[in-house]
């Protein structure tokens, strides 16, 4: 039986097509999908489209529209084998690391891939990028999805969703995935990384959509002032801080900075420890430069990545306000997120 692929369009830059008399862009009609993409007709596929009413630019993605994909897909879990979502780049790592937390017992591929040209201009990655993540959707082994986690798929590459940044604005291999290796690369074939593939899981897909927003991330930069960290760590509502510290997990050793760091953590607070380095991981107590943190309690986060965090933080505040169950979600690997 030809496998069925639901494409969910959110908006971005691959769903824009230059408008004949005025030449701006505007998002195409993904009615006629195949007009567009005529090499679609030669799928052994069945596809099938819904789109957000009204597209959205990344840059303006929300927690609200990550539940929406996640509602459109828990509704339609049970009609189709797979899943493309067409999402701008900017912030697609945020929403696909949100989306692993949110479809717990994932047992189909959720694909997320976008462009860097829109798909209607002559020299666009776009048309690539949607066939290639449409075939890896579609792909079975034994009749069963060879993916079964949610994955980003760029410029012949497929990274675990929770594992990628954008690194790259300008050229087409925009994401990266620095501290867990590549699912997949499209050559000629699509060669399947086997052995780095999230196992299944014999369970009913479970899908979250309680998100809580109460958080901050707090850049370290030499020069910091004393102002700025206790704006931040204060901030009326906030549960939590994503602390973005240099190397493995270092960060000042200044009194007035140990002194708010531990005031907040003491006034309830969690405050999660991720290096700026876009590959390695956070080792408190590696160096004295981040020893006083881990006496604290700040919570170190091994080499999860900034956007995976944030969706973590979300996901994890929302389940339970117990302090020591949510550094105990933290510190565990609950979906390939990182290392432990």
């Amino acid at each position: 039986m030809k496998s069925k692929v639901l494409l969910i369009y959110t908006g971005g830059t691959i769903g824009m097509m230059q408008d004949a008399k005025t030449g701006t862009l505007k998002p195409f009609d993904f009615k006629h999908l195949t007009e567009q993409i005529p090499e679609l007709n030669k799928f052994d596929v069945t596809l099938s489209a819904v789109s957000f009413d009204k597209p959205i630019d990344s840059s303006d993605m929300q927690p609200s529209v990550w539940i929406d994909i996640a509602k459109m897909i828990e509704k339609n879990y049970d009609k189709v084998d797979g899943f493309v979502v067409l999402h701008g780049s900017d912030t697609m790592s945020f929403t696909a690391s949100a989306l692993s937390f949110m479809l717990e017992n994932l047992n189909k591929p959720v694909i997320l891939t976008g462009s860097q040209l829109p798909i209607g201009m002559i020299r666009t990655d776009g048309k690539e990028n949607l066939i290639t993540s449409i075939e890896i959707a579609a792909a079975k082994n034994n009749g069963r999805s060879i993916i079964s986690e949610v994955c980003i798929y760029f410029e012949f590459q497929l990274y675990r969703g929770n594992r990628t940044h954008k690194f790259n604005a300008e050229h087409f291999q925009a994401f990266q995935s620095a501290n867990y290796p590549v699912l997949a690369e499209a050559g000629v074939h699509i060669k399947y990384n086997l052995g780095a593939l999230q196992k299944r899981i014999s369970k009913t897909l479970k899908v979250h959509t309680a998100l809580n927003t109460n958080i901050a991330i707090l850049k370290l930069f030499p020069g910091i002032t004393q102002n700025v960290v206790e704006a931040i760590l204060n901030a009326n509502g906030v549960k939590a801080i994503v602390l973005e510290t240099f190397g493995s997990g270092n960060a000042s050793t200044q009194k007035w900075f140990i002194d708010a760091l531990k005031k907040s953590i003491d006034a309830g607070r969690v405050v999660l420890n991720v290096t700026q380095c876009n590959a390695g991981k956070v080792e408190q107590g590696k160096y004295t430069t981040s020893a006083a943190l881990k006496k604290i309690g700040v919570v170190g986060s091994s080499d999860i990545t900034s956007e995976a965090a944030v969706a973590k933080l979300m996901f994890v505040l929302a389940k339970t306000s117990n302090k020591k169950e949510i550094e105990k979600l933290l510190k565990t690997d609950l979906r390939g997120e990182m290392t432990v």
